[in-house]
């Protein structure tokens, strides 16, 4: 499984989607909004062309991974599938750019302002004079007041996955005439251009009924460059037929079918010509690009070597030949002898069917980019080791986030840069580098922290029934206060940011360096370490945990694991099973082995892909698990129920909303609710960032790079691929005229964004 689901807007409070995803800013914002949030790192690939070198006409195959239980975006078993038929066939008042940031689209809209703040903030929209669903009627009022209702969480009988914006709308009306639509907000709302988009007809948004059953299998009444002509359970595809009223720039293809293919089943139907578009895997896209590759002129074989050849073909059969006539010439095994015919002949046929499978997909080629999404290492902070923030720190400063960066994205020719914000990616408004807000990565300090939370190498560990002896050890400081609570009754929810404390004075005052510790290859970044009457005084380093400068360790002590209580320190690290998941699992074992240098044991346990989500990340059966979330232009609604301290509900149970981690701090909260009410975009985006810094800090969540956008495509189809962050257009998909020719982006940028 490489996801489920990737609809930024759609998906992002009802499910993360899943892949195969430290560390101090010397100051609190980390970066400031003088500062630059960069370029993306990898322009979008679709075959660009023009409209004019588009063909009329044909059909597109595009590979789905799920025909969608529902299309109406707002429900929680809503998909990316959903998201994919709503861009394409209902309004979006705003869609996103190629930098990730929302720009109006002028299909729907011809101007959207803020035009009171006092004493409410009031915006008012200015529909396209043209706009009208398929039925004929014009896009108005009513159908923004039925979709507000329905949307509000005021009436219970709407199942929806979501209200945040809505909730905070007090009125709509009609402006001058029905395409001026007036809505006022009872409180400020600074994400007000996220709303409406997609905007559904007030035909399902006007009743509970229509809302939670209308809109499940069909869609009636649209208003895009194609409307829904069919979802086919039964052929696992959804049918998409241009509009005969769009009064947009007419759609280039006559028909989008959706089918849903297995990921390890694509290469299959491209070879059987049954596809024109697809995600793939990297397997799959290395295949694709040997098939493409210059081949020989006097042969027309790739040049791959003789196998792909008829000449091999005929060398082979000669070679059987002969084998044959030598057995019995010289009174050989003749069984033996025709054995390795038929295995030559084997060979043969799969080589033949191997230049086959390379000529078919030798009119495909591998558009690429980076997904606007990241994949994280999620540490459970609810109970166990984990819950102690000194652990979750000393995990995140393990690791060398830019050799797992490099791990997934450096053999895919992609810029292998680790994300740096919870919030946003490089290129769009907020982003800004705030890793730094746990100090960068340095195995030593990690240690340090780990003895500093009571983990002691070598200690005993007890088995089942006993009692160990000398491992326990006090969490009183020298004047016997409690460590734990001193924290707690500070400023920022005890959170740790490097550069707002004196924390750190004796690792900043050291002198000298062990050199004989050559740990991780020698990547250890090191701090400086004092040492006074052979005790260790490094920060947070505990009476025994480092040996005096030139004592030699003790044999087998480098080997023994870190003990508390009598309890080994080992994490439970959940990963999916199925296809499609194995750059998981390989980042996976890299991380282990970063955790196993600092003494922290992993347990993998690799689930089934349909439980992993639910039955594991959900309901919190994991220490260390790794998934991903889609970027989002409106981070302070969309990110906060992620990031968000959990609530005790009244049933007694925890509410995490989406925070998975179940890590959270209030002022966390207190700067996405002012973020989230503040129309001055500067100051959003500070408190964005300030928000960003002390998510670090609380080490629940470690971002690690971007995911890759591998799509396949026909090498004759024009705009459509590796998206990006840009939001498709449709309408102007299709095939190239016979000799255009479309454009390539250019090399990535490999430039580290501004921080």
């Amino acid at each position: 499984m490489s996801h489920v689901g990737v609809g930024p807007r759609a998906v992002m409070r009802s499910v993360a989607f899943l892949t195969a995803g430290v560390l101090a800013v010397p100051a609190l914002a980390g970066c400031t909004s003088e500062e630059s949030a960069g370029k993306p790192l990898a322009a979008q690939d679709v075959g660009a062309a023009t409209r004019a070198s588009v063909s009329d006409g044909g059909t597109l195959r595009w590979a789905v991974d799920s025909v969608p239980d529902t299309l109406n975006t707002f429900q929680s078993d809503a998909d990316a599938t959903t998201t994919r038929v709503a861009q394409a066939v209902l309004p979006s008042m705003y869609r996103m750019d190629e930098n990730g940031s929302p720009v109006r689209n002028p299909d729907y809209l011809e101007s959207a302002e803020v035009v009171d703040t006092e004493p409410k903030q009031v915006v008012v929209y200015k529909l396209n004079q043209q706009a009208v669903w398929s039925d004929g009627r014009e896009i108005g009022a009513a159908d923004f007041a039925a979709q507000w209702r329905a949307l509000s969480g005021k009436d219970s009988a709407y199942w929806t996955a979501r209200n945040a914006g809505y909730d905070r709308i007090e009125k709509i009306e009609r402006g001058a005439d029905d395409l001026e639509v007036k809505v006022t907000f009872s409180r400020p709302y600074a994400d007000w251009k996220a709303l409406f988009s997609p905007l559904y007809p007030k035909d399902v948004m006007g009743t509970p009924d229509a809302f939670n059953d209308g809109a499940r299998r069909s869609l009636k009444v649209t208003a895009g460059p194609f409307t829904v002509k069919k979802v086919d359970t039964k052929a696992d595809q959804v049918v998409l037929t241009g509009n005969p009223r769009w009064w947009g720039a007419p759609a280039k293809l006559d028909k989008i079918v959706l089918r849903a293919v297995p990921r390890d089943e694509r290469v299959s139907e491209l070879v059987a010509g049954k596809l024109d578009l697809a995600e793939i895997d990297p397997e799959t896209a290395d295949e694709v690009t040997l098939a493409a590759a210059p081949r020989d002129p006097a042969t027309g074989t790739p040049l791959m070597g003789p196998q792909g050849s008829p000449a091999a073909g005929a060398q082979g059969r000669s070679a059987a030949e002969a084998l044959r006539s030598w057995a019995v010439a010289n009174g050989s095994d003749e069984e033996a002898a025709e054995e390795e015919i038929l295995a030559r002949e084997e060979r043969r046929e799969a080589k033949a069917k191997a230049a086959r499978r390379q000529k078919a997909l030798s009119g495909f080629e591998v558009r690429k980019s980076l997904e606007p999404a990241y994949t994280q290492l999620a540490l459970n902070g609810s109970g166990g080791p984990l819950a102690d923030e000194r652990v979750r720190r000393a995990v995140a400063r393990a690791l060398d986030r830019e050799k797992l960066a490099e791990t997934v994205l450096k053999p895919l020719g992609l810029p292998a840069e680790p994300v740096g914000s919870h919030l946003a990616l490089s290129g769009q408004p907020a982003y800004a580098d705030g890793s730094g807000a746990l100090g960068e990565q340095n195995a030593k300090e990690a240690r340090a922290l780990l003895a500093d939370a009571g983990w002691v190498r070598g200690g005993p560990v007890k088995k089942d029934g006993e009692k160990a002896a000398g491992a326990e050890k006090d969490e009183k400081d020298e004047k016997g206060e409690d460590k734990e609570k001193k924290k707690s009754e500070g400023d920022d929810d005890g959170t740790y940011i490097v550069g707002e404390d004196n924390k750190n004075a004796d690792s900043k005052n050291a002198d000298s360096k062990n050199p004989d510790d050559k740990s991780d290859g020698g990547a250890d970044r090191e701090s400086g370490e004092k040492h006074s009457s052979g005790k260790n005084t490094a920060q947070g380093g505990a009476p025994g945990a480092y040996a005096p400068k030139g004592t030699a360790a003790p044999a087998g002590s480098v080997a023994a694991p870190l003990a508390k209580d009598g309890k080994a320190l080992t994490l439970r690290f959940v990963l999916p099973s199925g296809p499609g998941s194995e750059t998981l699992r390989t980042v996976a074992d890299r991380i282990t082995d970063m955790l196993k240098d600092i003494g922290i044991g992993t347990e993998i346990t690799k689930v089934p892909d349909e439980s992993y989500f639910k039955d594991h990340i959900a309901a919190g059966e994991y220490d260390l698990a790794l998934y991903s979330w889609p970027a989002s232009a409106f981070p302070a609604t969309d990110a906060r129920p992620i990031y968000a301290k959990p609530v005790p509900a009244a049933d007694g149970s925890l509410n995490v909303a989406q925070n998975y981690t179940r890590v959270g701090t209030d002022q966390v909260d207190q700067l996405f609710d002012r973020a989230m009410t503040t129309l001055d975009q500067k100051e959003a985006r500070d408190l964005l960032r300030k928000a960003d810094s002390r998510i670090w800090a609380a080490a629940g969540s470690i971002p690690l790079y971007q995911r890759p956008q591998l799509t396949v495509a026909r090498k004759n189809l024009a705009n459509a691929g590796a998206f990006g962050f840009e939001t498709p257009v449709y309408e102007d998909m299709g095939f190239l005229e016979k000799g255009a020719q479309g454009s390539r982006p250019s090399a990535p940028s490999t430039s580290s964004p501004s921080s």
